[in-house]
């Protein structure tokens, strides 16, 4: 049976492709194969890692069937495998980006919203609709809707469960960038690209630093600057990077992830 995930890299750059159209639903060997797609990025020494589906789709969600004559303790075991790719993709030390075409819903949103960042086409459209089977999200995408666009805003794309164009999300700071259809999958990539060329230690200590305000407050990332920050001035990275800047000027340092 071919699989429903597939790893592949491009250069510097990984690719997590869904690849269950039309729908690409979230059924219990998709959430699986999606972890151990994780897993291997995780250990493929790349630098950037890119999320994205095959087909008009995104993903149409989790598989409803899923659901049919579970207990809540069964549910608790979905649930947590869904969770597992949401910290996976957050504990990365490297940018991790969602392209997202068509639809979006549910899980696959959720998903999108534990990436560093979100690409979306002009098209494209998300939901947390849970509510059509008297659920609430269970991937983290309630929390993490509140933590980029506010609780009330979390509070109506959930309890609404409507659909939300991508320039609305743009606009409410749900999405980061709305490109043309046909541009998506190239600028996303390109993007990536960028970022796998930067300093990826230093992106990894950025990762660590928004992390810290979200669970302490400003104050309480102020008190872990220098366990985060201060680190990095062991890395070849950053020492190569100071002395081109004093001789070339900026803007003229490589990086090699050491």
């Amino acid at each position: 049976m071919a699989r429903r995930v597939r790893y592949s890299r491009d250069g510097d750059v990984g690719i997590i492709t869904i690849a269950d159209p039309p729908l690409n639903l979230f059924g219990l060997e998709l959430t699986n194969e999606l972890i151990a797609e994780i897993e291997e990025a995780e250990g493929d020494m790349i630098r950037a890692l890119v999320i994205r589906a095959d087909g008009d789709v995104f993903t149409g969600g989790v598989d409803v069937h899923v659901f049919a004559d579970k207990t809540p303790e069964q549910a608790q075991m979905f649930f947590d495998d869904l969770l597992k790719i949401t910290h996976k993709l957050e504990d990365l030390p490297l940018p991790v980006i969602a392209s997202v075409q068509g639809l979006c819903l549910t899980a696959g949103f959720e998903m999108a919203l534990a990436c560093d960042m979100v690409w979306a086409s002009e098209s494209a459209r998300f939901g947390l609709v849970e509510i059509v089977v008297g659920l609430t999200p269970a991937m983290g995408g309630t929390q993490r809707v509140a933590e980029r666009a506010g609780s009330a805003r979390a509070r109506e794309l959930v309890m609404t469960g409507g659909l939300f164009d991508a320039p609305t999300l743009e606009r409410w700071n749900v999405i980061n960038r709305v490109v043309p259809d046909a541009d998506l999958r190239d600028k996303t990539l390109e993007f990536a690209h960028r970022l796998a060329a930067g300093p990826t230690r230093a992106n990894a200590a950025t990762k660590k630093m928004v992390r810290a305000y979200l669970e302490h407050g400003v104050r309480g990332a102020d008190e872990r600057v220098g366990e985060i920050a201060a680190p990095l001035f062991a890395t070849e990275d950053l020492q190569n990077a100071v002395r081109t800047f004093l001789a070339e000027g900026p803007g003229k340092a490589t990086f090699e992830n050491r």
